[in-house]
């Protein structure tokens, strides 16, 4: 066979090698992202469209999220919000409209003080959806809920839910060693 043909056999298994390796690289990636994202990752490449664009922009938050001073509150400070929560799901049965309102700015407070960057509402969702991947999606349900009831579009029980969606997240950033949504102990 002449030197040009092994040449070209040569390239053929490099280029066979590259595309292989490539793609556990790619396989690795996701299966990477899959598991630190849980449901967030399938809800990311429904909104992009796209896995390549959906991963891409989870590697954007993990990177965001690794430059954030994200720290664990103080058990005095975090007994003060647990009163704090108490007794604002105490106040929605006398007014749950101005409950909901308290709970998101409970909520808002918390991050503020673990270190969550707080000025833009879907920000705050992609920030936190790092850590607590499994409540973020509440998170977001609970805010569209708010919204509605600003405009005087939510009803008692979507009121109602929303304290529920309010809680599961303010319980995961209080880091109280409850368990998670996936039921495995923290």
């Amino acid at each position: 066979m002449p030197t040009w043909g092994w040449i070209l056999i040569v390239l053929a298994i490099v280029a066979v090698v590259a595309l292989v390796a490539g793609s556990v690289i790619r396989n690795r990636r996701t299966d990477r992202l899959r598991s630190q994202f849980g449901p967030e990752y399938d809800r990311t490449v429904d909104q992009r469209g796209a896995r390549t664009k959906a991963e891409s922009e989870l590697e954007a938050r993990r990177k965001r999220r690794e430059v954030l001073d994200i720290r664990p509150l103080d058990p005095a400070v975090r007994q003060r919000y647990v009163s704090s929560w108490q007794a604002t799901q105490a106040h929605f049965v006398d007014d749950p409209n101005d409950a909901v309102g308290q709970a998101d700015r409970l909520v808002l407070e918390v991050m503020r003080e673990r270190g969550y960057p707080v000025e833009d509402f879907e920000q705050r969702a992609a920030d936190v959806s790092v850590d607590h991947p499994y409540v973020v999606d509440d998170y977001r349900k609970a805010h569209q809920i708010s919204l509605a009831n600003d405009r005087g579009d939510a009803g008692t029980e979507d009121l109602r839910q929303a304290m529920v969606h309010y809680r599961s997240l303010f319980e995961e950033l209080l880091e109280t060693g409850g368990t998670d949504r996936m039921g495995e102990a923290r």
